[in-house]
């Protein structure tokens, strides 16, 4: 099966820039509810995954204040763990072991531009489906 039968497409993914203030990461992830944000960069590449720990973590260690955040690039957030993002061609059953470790998987085209996700529960219902057939 085709990755585009499950794909979430860019419009419809929250997603942030590498150069948004961490207020302005923080607040997107509090409006639509993700304990972890894609990363782009201008040109709309997938740079990688920015986590509510990450957030959290960089804040705690400098003893920022809140007002702080607004002043703050996200891009001097170290990132724990990056989501592997994987290329629009590959076949779903490839990308089921990337969904036990991480909780969504980032698409990108040829060229490296970000055009979706595959959430977890598009996996699982994959999943499901295929099995039923069987």
């Amino acid at each position: 099966m085709n990755v585009l039968f499950c794909l979430t497409p860019k419009e419809k993914v929250a997603y942030i820039y590498n150069d948004y203030t961490i207020q302005q990461a923080l607040d997107k992830m509090q409006i639509y509810r993700y304990n972890a944000i894609p990363v782009l960069n201008k040109k709309g590449d997938y740079v990688g995954t920015l986590s509510e720990g990450d957030l959290l973590w960089f804040i705690k260690e400098n003893q920022y204040s809140f007002e702080k955040t607004s002043q703050l690039s996200v891009s001097k957030v170290p990132r724990n763990r990056d989501n592997i993002a994987i290329p629009i061609a590959t076949n779903m059953n490839d990308i089921i072991e990337l969904a036990t470790k991480q909780n969504f998987v980032p698409v990108v085209d040829d060229f490296g531009a970000f055009i979706g996700i595959i959430t977890r529960k598009e996996i699982f219902n994959y999943i499901i489906k295929k099995m039923k057939t069987q």
